[in-house]
């Protein structure tokens, strides 16, 4: 399995002009040929295009630089240069290209195929043909080719996903969501089990089918660098829906009510557009959740606050087909609304 990679800076140059060229006909029987020289051709530019062959900026790692070639120089008897090739670097769809000098965001690649040129190849130079005039028979000027342009990119992915689920380490993210996609994660009865998102394609209803993106724990202080929350709280600013998952088994350590609070802190700390994200939140685990202390507590609160709650099993699957089911009308209903997303 490959590593997951979200953030990459790479140098990107695109390919000069080439020269134009200053030439006069020399034939036999063409008395006072004039001039021939032909114009450059312009250099190559760099692509950026998304690809959902990719799903890792992994391979920008290892090649931090990308020159177009450039373009060729023009000749006698009217010959124009040849144009250089583009360069095209693919990305996974979801990536957001940044100029690393200026954080302009030079574009947001939501879609397979969108592309965008990062740096444009320089204009070929006119031969002395172009500079030929009725006062100026011949003409010795001609034009070098003009440089490319050249950038240092920062890119970002973000998943694309409508449902995010945020929680403790052994909040249940992973097991939930093998339990109702074909999503394979890492499980395991340690925290930090997930080192990297992982994402899973559900079917809610008919053939509407919703995405669920599995963010590693977010623990107190996250916001701050702590644990793996902040390293991954990127790839929930495009999601319209979060989802709160919080273990409720008689195992459990943390309090879920005060673990709910830190985790909206958290969200609300990093951006404050993720607190006014819809949400709900989920008690986990509940086939083990012994006298039902800790489910009743967190139950109480929710209601209080009238905060949409459900309790679950994904080893058992109890109560999965009405969690499902409220997402799946969720999600539909938010598409039509435009999502705010940070730059």
């Amino acid at each position: 399995m490959s590593t997951f990679v979200d953030q990459a800076q790479i140098l990107v140059k695109a390919g000069e002009g080439g020269h134009g060229a200053c030439s006069f006909r020399r034939e036999k029987f063409v008395p006072r040929g004039g001039p021939d020289g032909g114009d450059g051709g312009d250099g190559g530019s760099v692509l950026v295009q998304a690809t959902t062959r990719l799903s890792t900026l992994l391979d920008l790692r290892y090649q931090k630089h990308y020159e177009a070639e450039k373009g060729e120089g023009g000749g006698g008897s009217n010959c124009h240069g040849r144009r250089g090739t583009d360069v095209l670097i693919p990305v996974p769809v979801g990536t957001m290209v940044f100029d690393a000098n200026t954080q302009e965001l030079l574009a947001d690649l939501t879609a397979d195929g969108d592309s965008c040129v990062v740096a444009k190849g320089g204009r070929g130079g006119r031969g002395n043909t172009q500079f030929a005039s009725s006062t100026n028979r011949v003409p010795t000027q001609f034009e070098p080719g003009t440089p490319g342009e050249e950038r240092l990119l920062r890119l970002d992915l973000k998943l694309l996903a409508d449902v995010g689920l945020v929680g403790y380490p052994n909040a249940g993210k992973s097991t939930f969501i093998a339990a109702v996609s074909a999503a394979r994660p890492k499980i395991a009865d340690y925290p930090f089990t997930t080192l990297t998102p992982n994402l899973g394609v559900v079917r809610s209803s008919g053939e509407h089918t919703f995405v669920i993106a599995d963010i590693p724990g977010l623990i107190e202080g996250a916001h701050e660098g702590k644990g793996l929350g902040f390293q991954f709280l990127r790839h929930i600013e495009r999601t319209s829906l979060l989802i709160h998952m919080i273990d409720v088994s008689e195992w459990a350590t943390e309090d879920p009510v005060a673990s709910l609070k830190v985790m909206r802190h958290e969200l609300a700390t990093y951006d404050r557009t993720l607190a006014d994200r819809p949400y709900a939140v989920v008690g986990t685990k509940i086939d083990i959740k012994g006298e039902g202390k800790r489910l009743e507590q967190l139950n109480k609160y929710c209601q209080r606050r009238k905060i949409r709650f459900f309790a679950i099993s994904a080893a058992t699957r109890e109560g999965l087909d009405e969690c499902l089911r409220y997402m799946g009308q969720q999600v539909e209903a938010l598409r039509t609304i435009p999502c705010e997303t940070k730059s």
